[in-house]
Formats: C-alpha cells, structure tokens, sequence
C-alpha cells in the first residue's frame, strides 16, 4: 500500500483571517521569535494534531481501517497517538502559564480526509510536517529546559512518522536526516487546516504565496521526474518577476536544501524542472526562491509544496497515485 502526497500538495495554503496567522500584505519577511512564541507555535501545531486524530477516531471505526488494509493493532496504535497529541498540548499549556506566557486555545479546522486510507495519508504528511517544525525552531530556543522539552517530544513525533509511514508501505526512515522547515514555511502549511476560531495570541509568522504541484500519475522519483508548478509564473508576475528573473525550486530533503533553475512552460503560465535532483528521498518540501544560494523568507516567492519521492530506480509500479 503506497500513497501520494498529491491531496496535501494541492491544498489552499493562504491563511483565513480568523486563523493565528498574519496574512501577507507585502514580502514574507523572517519573524522576531522569542521562547514564548515558539512554545505557542508548538501549542498551535499540537492542537492541530489532537483534533485531527480526535475527528478521525470519530469518524472511521477500527472495523473500517481493518477493511482499508490497517489490520490490528493499527487502530489502538493510533489511539495512543491521539493521547501522545493530548498529553503535549496539555504540557505545552501548562509551561507557558507557569511563565505567566498566555497560550493559545484550540481553533476550527478542516481536514480533507474522506477515508481511513486518506486519513492515515494526510496523518503522514502532518507527522512529518511536526518533526519538521520542532527541529526548525531548535536552534532558536534559548532556554536550556524548554529546549529538552521539544527535544523529546520531537523524537515522539518522530516515531509517529515512521510509524504511520511503514502503515503506509513507504519507507519508515527514507534519509539519514529529517528536514528541518522555518517558521513560515510550517505556518503556510498549517494555515490550510485552520478555518476558523479566535485566538488571545497573535503570532508573528506569515504564510508565503501557494505554491500548487500539477497533479501527476506517476511517482517522483529523484534524479528521473520532472515537475510542474501550477499557475507559478503567473502568480509570480505579481511580485515583480519577469521572464527574464532567474528562479529556482529549492527542494529541502534532510539537511540539503538543492536548488534547480526552473523554464516557463509554453503556456506562459506554469514553470516547470526537467528532473529531481539526486538523493532526495521520502517527504520532500519545496519553494520557489529569486536566490540559488540564499534561500531566507526574504527571497521565497511561493511554498510550500510536498513531494513523496523515491530513489531512482525504487518507485512502486501499482497502483499509480490518482488526480482529484
């Protein structure tokens, strides 16, 4: 059982007004963070997390992920999961009002999950997502405590992944590193869950441009697949950038961050590679930056788009992924 990435890859990443985030009225700039503001970014995530598998518990029963391929213990294996995700926001709560830190509350989300195999599909990417995001602000925690704290629920998540991932049939640890993502880039992915809800804090973060993969029926594999990026130029145009503006899609896969030069289509609508770069594996992330080597919030154009790529030569013949 394998599964495509193209349902997350294709979601509307703007934010809605009534989410955390601030919407972009101009460039996407790299935010002022402090401990309490990541411990309420982590807060935002984890409630994201509890209500998605609260909702899908509901929703599918253990008799319905049995038919769909997840035999037994898959199902109680998600209900401790779902407890890991309520135990981390009832820590994180806790820490920031012991800092006298107001948290914020849990908002309205929408998830696109119509089934327990897209369910256990979009559970992957956001497991991913997670480890990504408390790896990202890693380096910006300052208080020695705070930063065990995220150490161990990060490896936490970490097992969910690959949990969920060899559920799927894919790979439990497809690089030697896991990828660490900005704040920004977390935020304009999180961003398309949240549809409503008001909350007492205002974090500093702002979701970049959508970035839309065109639906493909065959798995990416690196060094081999091209890829189009869906109304990317014209979207692009908006900004200032020509067809004379060098631009680049900058895959993030474990520690590299590797950029190609993208073409305009014929179209003049699109851009578009010719193939992956190599050694890419697993859950990879991609933006659009004006930069090959510096790739800051300052020259990120469009993100985040989400890719399940193999290794050339590895990816499953049957079934292919489905386009919506």
């Amino acid at each position: 059982m394998h599964f495509s990435v193209t349902l997350a890859a294709s979601l509307a990443l703007s934010a809605v007004q009534a989410s955390p985030i601030v919407k972009r009225t101009g460039p996407v700039t790299t935010p002022k963070v402090n401990d309490g503001i990541i411990l309420n970014y982590a807060l935002t995530l984890e409630y994201l997390e509890r209500k998605f598998y609260q909702d899908g518990l509901a929703n599918y029963s253990q008799a319905e992920f049995v038919a769909a391929g997840f035999e037994d213990p898959f199902y109680n294996n998600l209900k401790k999961i779902y407890e890991d995700e309520k135990i981390h926001v009832s820590f994180l709560d806790t820490a920031l009002k012991t800092a006298n830190i107001t948290p914020t509350v849990e908002l309205e989300y929408t998830f696109p999950a119509s089934d327990p195999l897209s369910f256990v599909t979009l559970s992957s990417v956001l497991e991913g997502v997670g480890v990504s995001a408390y790896l990202g602000a890693a380096a910006f925690i300052m208080e020695k405590d705070y930063l065990t704290a995220a150490a161990s629920i990060l490896s936490v998540e970490a097992r969910h992944t690959s949990y969920i991932r060899a559920s799927l049939g894919e790979s439990p640890f497809p690089d030697p590193f896991d990828t660490p993502l900005g704040f920004n880039q977390v935020f304009s992915l999180a961003g398309a869950f949240i549809t409503g809800g008001s909350s007492p804090v205002t974090l500093p973060f702002m979701a970049f441009p959508r970035l839309t993969l065109q639906c493909t029926q065959y798995y990416y594999e690196a060094d081999r697949s091209s890829v189009t990026f869906s109304g990317a130029f014209t979207a692009a145009q908006k900004f200032g950038v020509d067809k004379n503006t060098p631009i680049y899609a900058v895959f993030f896969s474990g520690l590299d961050k590797l950029p190609v030069q993208v073409r305009i289509t014929a179209g003049n609508k699109d851009y578009k590679i010719d193939r992956l770069p190599a050694g890419i594996a697993g859950q990879v992330y991609v933006v659009l930056s004006k930069s090959s080597t510096a790739f800051n919030d300052e020259n990120i154009i469009a993100a985040s788009a989400i890719l399940e790529v193999y290794p050339k030569g590895q990816a499953p013949s049957e079934p292919l992924p489905k386009c919506p």
